[in-house]
């Protein structure tokens, strides 16, 4: 069984976002980056469907610039066999990521496609389901427990009421959520080895896809700071000052 892993180069988890002086957009320059965490749980499910003896190849994907490559090396490293990079120094919207990725599935064959539940730079949590509708497979997004079983795979996902399981006949997508697995840190031989494992560059065009953007941003900002708490010493209190803010009448 081959795997598709599709991963995303974003702002590291640690660093605080900063917005351009403008309001365009974040402040990438002299940012760290990294994989998206989603991602790399993603990236980990994968490895251990193949330690099973489940799959037989991993190929990871990414869409972005030309540094991308150095996300699409930890995936390498961490056990992906090859990579994919498609380049392009646009801002690629999740329903263009999902063409894309339409057809590297129609062309690579994968049984299962694994990526993060959504990518922590815009939070938009569409990918995997505009892939999903595009292909005509099922899905199962928000997984916290997936489990292959010959020519069917079972994942449990969590929503709001607490866990559901469904069950998917192959070929499928599946959608990573936090708890699904710990991702490993890749040890230094697998990250020198990464270096010379296969990392095809494509372009948008190659696949005959339109990355325009459908959406225009208009202004960013950084949210209002949250003013400090106010200790009450009763319930009386509590409600005069209610009252003195506005929040109740």
């Amino acid at each position: 069984m081959k795997l598709l892993v599709p991963v995303k180069r974003v702002i590291d988890y640690n660093v605080k976002p900063r917005v351009k002086a403008d309001g365009t957009g974040v402040d990438l320059a002299n940012v760290k980056m990294s994989m998206n965490p989603f991602d790399e749980i993603a990236v980990e499910e994968a490895i251990r469907l193949k330690e099973k003896g489940l799959a037989t190849e991993i190929v990871a994907v990414s869409i972005g610039p030309a540094k991308a490559q150095e996300t699409l090396r930890t995936a390498l490293a961490m056990g992906a066999d090859r990579a994919i990079l498609v380049q392009t120094d646009a801002d690629v919207e999740p329903l263009a990521v999902a063409k894309l990725l339409q057809k590297i599935v129609e062309e690579e064959q994968p049984q299962l496609v694994i990526l993060g539940k959504q990518a922590i730079d815009d939070d938009s949590n569409q990918t995997g389901q505009m892939l999903g509708a595009l292909l005509g497979w099922g899905q199962g997004t928000f997984a916290s427990k997936v489990e292959v079983d010959g020519q069917a795979v079972s994942v449990t996902r969590e929503v709001d009421g607490g866990l559901e399981t469904v069950k998917l006949n192959l070929p499928a997508i599946v959608t990573t959520d936090l708890r699904l697995n710990e991702p490993r840190y890749a040890s230094l031989p697998n990250i020198m080895k990464a270096k010379s494992k296969l990392l095809a560059q494509k372009t948008p065009e190659d696949y005959g896809v339109d990355i325009a953007p459908r959406l225009s941003i208009l202004k960013v900002v950084e949210p209002s700071k949250r003013q400090a708490g106010v200790k009450v010493g009763s319930v009386d209190e509590l409600i005069d000052k209610l009252r003195e803010t506005g929040v109740v009448g």
